[in-house]
This record gives C-alpha cells, sequence and structure tokens, in this order.
C-alpha cells in the first residue's frame, strides 16, 4: 500500500508542475504573439527600441535608421558599417514610432550606447 502512495504523491506533483509550467508559458506566449500581431498587422505604435543610426553630412544629418533587436548587435553592426563607409554611426535607445517591426520615425534620442 505505501508505494501505491508514493506513485500517487509523485502523479499529483508532477501534475501541479505540468500546471504551473503551462500556465506560466501562456502568459509569456500571449504577449510575444500580442507583438507579432501587431507587426504583422503593421499597427503603428510607439516604444523605446535601440537603433543604429547613419549620420551624413558636414553637419551631421541623419539619413537612416535601423531597428535592432540587442544593444551587442547593434554595436557590432556599426563596427562592422564603420570598416566600410564614411558615414558616422550610432547605437541609440531612442523614442520611436513603429510599424511592422520598423522605425517610422524619431521621435527623440534617449541614450547613446
Amino acid at each position: 500500500m505505501s508505494k501505491i502512495k508514493i506513485v500517487l504523491v509523485f502523479l499529483i506533483c508532477f501534475g501541479i508542475y505540468k500546471g504551473y509550467v503551462a500556465f506560466s508559458e501562456f502568459e509569456i506566449g500571449v504577449s510575444d504573439r500580442i507583438t507579432e500581431l501587431e507587426e504583422n498587422v503593421d499597427i503603428e505604435r510607439q516604444g523605446e527600441v535601440i537603433a543604429l543610426m547613419m549620420y551624413l553630412g558636414d553637419p551631421l544629418e541623419l539619413k537612416e535608421h535601423l531597428l535592432v533587436e540587442k544593444e551587442s548587435k547593434c554595436l557590432d553592426m556599426k563596427r562592422i558599417a564603420e570598416e566600410t563607409s564614411f558615414a558616422y554611426y550610432e547605437c541609440v535607445v531612442v523614442d520611436a514610432n513603429l510599424k511592422g517591426g520598423k522605425i517610422i520615425s524619431v521621435n527623440k534620442e534617449l541614450e547613446i550606447l
């Protein structure tokens, strides 16, 4: 009889664990799916993101900007871009309008990385 109780306790613990994992993955998955749907539907939103900015001209003027996921990736891209071109590049945290996973317009530069 004690073996049956031990197996029953393990099954209950396993069920509680699986319920917890399913609940936590559901919460994470929902926020990821909402962001993915916003990008696919082309809903314009505003947020703080990391951008690789390219400046040209004698008084430096912003010519291009690129949305980047991580700071380390932005710094790598900046290094490669500066080796292959004469433009001035910066990795910046910006407040921008986003649509479809792209930066539509930069509202304010918040922090240079």
